[in-house]
């Protein structure tokens, strides 16, 4: 049976299950819980120069914040699936949380480096149990087609949106409080998540259906992503020809080629290849994860520029992000969620990633002394909107016409793109940068300030135009993979399954 027609019978008033009624409800703590995922991807990078200050961090081993935390999810995301499939979602959900609210204890009482790192990684550990189940959690509850598009688009907005708010609140609690406090925030969301979650939500009927956990499946994969994530991160810091940089991708295409042969032979997958041979779902994904890497440029080039070039205090550069969430709120929200009933998904899709490169084009304009108003702002706005359209579309598309029983690992599959995304954005974007900014010192002979300023933002200008180049490879991925018809009246073929 195909996935259209198996999703529209799904839909069938006649023979769909009665909605939650308290659904509306659980999204307010889904919602929270993906809010404190999507916010610690940037919150501590504010924090870095107070942490490894008081912590007396090398710049070597500051990196480690970052990567232990990169690792960790991106490594652990399918087999995070897998469990919430096995223990249900529900349950898988509220453990995410107190797990990572205790993991953020320890990093905010971290006395030296190594402490902050296990926390890190713990958070990376238990965010890939809480993300998948999460989506999964959203997929179940919601059946009627017009309310999951709602949904998902507050739950896509806040994905868009949240990391912009990391910015903000990273600078306002490190400026006023404490860098430990970009910790200590994580407890009382995930406390009023997990007691929401508990009063509120109620396992699905499907969850928990899973049969047995695929062991070689979870080793090989773990090892494919890791390998994968941590050879990005290498890239950057000893370049794309460095023995080790090398080594790493290698095993990681071993790996994971591996991991495929494994799972086409298992009796009980970790990774159902019915998931990832979907046309719609394999164009939804990769098109998400090649997206991600211009939401990373625009957050992590901005930043530099706000605060190197002009010299913006960590609150102010927070705030001059404030368009580009508002404006990811209103595409996913808005305008994702209005047409998607009257526009093909990857009409969406194509489109947005295109608007969203047209903002970062604006962007490579960018001078040392360009006006935020009159070129950072209208980019940030193009970049917002056409992201926050396409990103809504996206994590609705992820669990397309899949089985209950695939629900978790299919959500996995979306944050997995997310994750490898933004690791290979982070490693591939900072190098172009880094290698255009020393040719441009080498061409120039300058050595002042100014001069710094002018190489710096060549760099990033650069990287802009590379990002800009990965999105419109994004918009063509979507026009020829995805395949889903819009929603139109009635029990039509669905958006999402």
């Amino acid at each position: 049976m195909s996935d259209t027609v198996r999703t529209s019978r799904a839909l069938d008033p006649a023979t769909a299950p009665a909605p939650d009624a308290r659904r509306w409800e659980a999204l307010v703590f889904v919602a929270l819980a993906q809010l404190m995922i999507v916010l610690d991807t940037t919150i501590v990078n504010i924090a870095l120069p107070p942490a490894q200050a008081d912590l007396m961090m090398s710049d070597g081993d500051r990196g480690w914040v970052i990567t232990a935390y990169a690792l960790a999810f991106g490594g652990l995301l399918l087999f995070g699936g897998s469990i919430a499939n096995l223990w249900g979602f529900r349950r898988t959900f509220i453990t995410g949380l107190i797990g990572f609210a205790a993991a953020s204890v320890l990093g905010g009482a971290a006395v030296n480096a190594p402490m902050l790192f296990l926390s890190r990684a713990l958070q990376g550990a238990f965010g890939a149990l809480l993300a998948p189940a999460a989506l999964s959690l959203l997929t179940m509850l919601f059946t009627d087609t017009k309310e999951r598009a709602k949904a998902f688009g507050i739950f896509g907005a806040i994905g868009g949106g949240g990391g912009a708010l990391g910015l903000i609140l990273g600078g306002v609690l490190t400026d006023y409080l404490d860098w430990r406090w970009t910790f200590y925030v994580n407890v009382p969301i995930a406390a009023v998540a997990a007691i929401g979650a508990y009063l509120v939500i109620r396992e699905p009927r499907h969850a928990g259906s899973g049969s047995r956990l695929d062991l070689p499946g979870v080793a090989l994969s773990t090892l494919g992503l890791v390998s994968l994530v941590y050879g990005f991160t290498r890239a950057e810091s000893d370049g794309w020809g460095a023995g080790t940089t090398v080594s790493l991708l290698a095993a990681a295409g071993v790996l994971l080629a591996a991991f495929v042969v494994v799972e086409a032979r298992a009796k009980a997958p970790l990774l159902p290849l019915r998931v990832i041979t979907d046309r719609t779902r394999a164009g939804t994904y990769l098109s998400f994860g090649l997206a991600v890497v211009g939401m990373f440029a625009t957050f992590l080039f901005l930043t530099y520029y706000f605060q190197i070039v002009k010299g913006y205090t960590l609150v102010t550069a927070g705030l001059a992000f404030l368009p580009l969430m508002a404006t990811m709120i209103i595409g996913s929200t808005q305008i994702g969620g209005r047409l998607m009933f009257r526009v093909q998904p990857r009409v969406l899709m194509t489109l947005g990633f295109l608007v969203a490169a047209l903002g970062l084009l604006l962007l490579t304009l960018m001078e040392p002394g360009s006006s935020y108003l009159a070129l950072v702002l209208p980019g940030e706005v193009l970049t917002g909107l056409g992201m926050g359209t396409a990103f809504m579309v996206a994590m609705n598309l992820a669990t397309h016409g899949v089985d209950p029983r695939d629900a978790g690992v299919a959500s996995a599959m979306a944050n997995t793109a997310q994750q490898v995304g933004g690791a290979v954005g982070t490693a591939l974007l900072n190098t172009i940068a880094a290698g255009a900014t020393t040719a441009y010192l080498a061409a120039h002979h300058g050595t002042g300030t100014a001069q710094r300023h002018l190489a710096m933002v060549h760099g990033y200008t650069t990287a802009f135009t590379w990002a800009v180049a990965i999105l419109a490879v994004a918009a063509l991925l979507a026009a020829l993979l995805i395949r889903t018809p819009a929603v139109g009246r009635g029990v039509k073929a669905a958006v999402t399954g």
